[in-house]
Parts: C-alpha cells; sequence; structure tokens
C-alpha cells in the first residue's frame, strides 16, 4: 500500500518537473525521491513517470493517479483539522434559523469561512417566517435566529438590532399598476397585495395591508414567483428582486407616499443566559454584520 510520504514525493515530482527539485521542497536527497517513487510505482503495477526524457514526465497512467494522490492528501489535511477542532471542544452542530429573504450573499461567505474554521462542526439551517423564530429558538429548537424586528422584546431570547433591509414595491410589467407614473395609497386598494404570514396566521406590523384585496403566502420566495406570474403586486426585498428588475421582468410600483426604500429592521437572536460554545460564539458574531 503506498505511504503518504511516497505520495507527497509524487506529488511534488509531478509540480516541480524533477526528482531533485522535488527533493529540494520537502527537504530530502534525490536519491530518496527517485526510490520513493520507483517503490510506489512497484506497489501500484504501473509507471508513473517517462524517464526517457532529460527530466521525467508523468506518464497517462501518472496523470491520472496525480488526482487521486491530491485528493488522499486533501482528505488527510481535512481529518487533521477536524481532529483539532474536535480537540478545541467544537460544537457538533450549530442549527440556524432564519427567515429565507436573509438567505444573503453575505451570509453564505460567512458560512464557507465558518466551514473552513469549524470543519467538525455541522451547520443546520432552517427557513421559518420571522414571527415564529424566537419561540422557535426560546424553546431551543434554534441556536442563532436571523429575522425581521417584530418592533417588540421577545421573552427567552436575547436580541440584537444589526441593521435594516431595502425592500421594494414591484409588479409584472403588464400589471395595471405598472402604467402608472405614481401610485397613491387609494389606487392601492382595487390591487391584489401578496403579503407575508405564517401558517399560525401571525404577521409583522412592517408589513401593512394597504388593499382591500390580500392574498397570503408563506415565503418571500413564493410570493416573488406570484408577482412574476401577474397574481398582484407586494414589498419584496430588494437583492430578491433587482436582477428581475433589471431584465425587464417586473417592474418597480412608484407610491407617491415613499420618498425613500422602505427598509424593515432586522435581527439576530439567541436563547437568553446560555454560554454558547466556540463555533456558535464565532458565528453568531460575525451575522451580526451580515448587513454591513
Amino acid at each position: 500500500m503506498p505511504s503518504l510520504d511516497q505520495l507527497k514525493m509524487f506529488i511534488a515530482a509531478a509540480e516541480t518537473g524533477s526528482f531533485s527539485a522535488a527533493g529540494r521542497v520537502l527537504g530530502k536527497g534525490q536519491s530518496a525521491v527517485s526510490t520513493a517513487i520507483v517503490n510506489l510505482e512497484v506497489d501500484l503495477g504501473f509507471e508513473l513517470f517517462d524517464r526517457a526524457t532529460r527530466k521525467p514526465q508523468l506518464t497517462q497512467d501518472g496523470e491520472r493517479m496525480l488526482a487521486h494522490a491530491r485528493a488522499v492528501l486533501m482528505q488527510l489535511d481535512n481529518m487533521t483539522s477536524a481532529a483539532s477542532s474536535i480537540f478545541a471542544g467544537d460544537e457538533v452542530s450549530v442549527r440556524v434559523m432564519l427567515d429565507d429573504a436573509l438567505m444573503l450573499p453575505s451570509l453564505s461567505n460567512i458560512l464557507i469561512e465558518f466551514g473552513t474554521k469549524f470543519p467538525a462542526t455541522r451547520i443546520d439551517l432552517m427557513s421559518n417566517v420571522s414571527p415564529e423564530i424566537p419561540g422557535m429558538v426560546a424553546q431551543g429548537s434554534a441556536d442563532i435566529g436571523l429575522m425581521f424586528s417584530g418592533g417588540m422584546v421577545q421573552k427567552g431570547v436575547e436580541q440584537v438590532f444589526i441593521g435594516n433591509l431595502p425592500f421594494v414595491s414591484v409588479s409584472a410589467p403588464d400589471y395595471p399598476l405598472s402604467k402608472l407614473a405614481t401610485v397613491s395609497a387609494n389606487e392601492l386598494l382595487s390591487h391584489r397585495q401578496l403579503l407575508l404570514r405564517s401558517p399560525q396566521g401571525s404577521v409583522l406590523d412592517q408589513f401593512p395591508a394597504l388593499s382591500t384585496q390580500v392574498w397570503y403566502a408563506t415565503s418571500f420566495h413564493t410570493i416573488r414567483q406570484l408577482v412574476l406570474q401577474g397574481v398582484g403586486w407586494a414589498y419584496l426585498p430588494e437583492h430578491l428582486v433587482s436582477p428581475s428588475i433589471a431584465s425587464g421582468h417586473l417592474a418597480r410600483v412608484n407610491l407617491r407616499f415613499e420618498h425613500k426604500l422602505w427598509s424593515p429592521p432586522v435581527e439576530c437572536i439567541k436563547l437568553k443566559h446560555t454560554r454558547m460554545g466556540p463555533a456558535t460564539s464565532w458565528l453568531f458574531e460575525s451575522i451580526k454584520n451580515v448587513l454591513s
């Protein structure tokens, strides 16, 4: 069976183009590298390098084996990192519950960095409607919550205001409201509005009903699809609709009573009076900057 030293010497020789250069990189003599690769070839049953030229060239079989050798060493590095993470006392998992409208690119970057820093800790990412998230965190169903603020103090959780997320009012390009240069509050009354509401009937005060015809959904992504299909108009997070507005698949509804983009507050929450582990603590502190 190939040893790790043999694989390291094989990779170094392939990358540097010579056995002597590989030896210098690894702090070994050329003869040690050459012997290790010959023994590896014997173990595998085929040649890895063509030695007919001045500098050894990878054979076709050698090219195929190089990818496998790199994968073995990468797995070893991952295992070593995971072992260090476990030894440091990192958690088995961190459960994050968020409103799906807050699955921002900046949050994805944070999660990628988390995976590098805490390789032995799993992320359980769950979505829910903002009004239900404080109760789920308070009950211990999630370690961290990311949600639109309900504008009140929530029992059992620590709340941290982290910023505001811009929303825009949109409709399909052929929807009647999009034909108007500006739209008054009275003109909204007769046009169907799509709003967010939890299965339990909870709504956020920051999402007001401005129409006599209101339909509800439990996800901003679902509402976006309904708006794209011409079902009605809605307030939606700017980052969810900007590409569709730019491509002409959605149109801005220019509300006369809006001078600036409506930007409801966002909170990051956790259970009160609990000590977080290193992974959860790092993620909680990092998510605070997701809107920065």
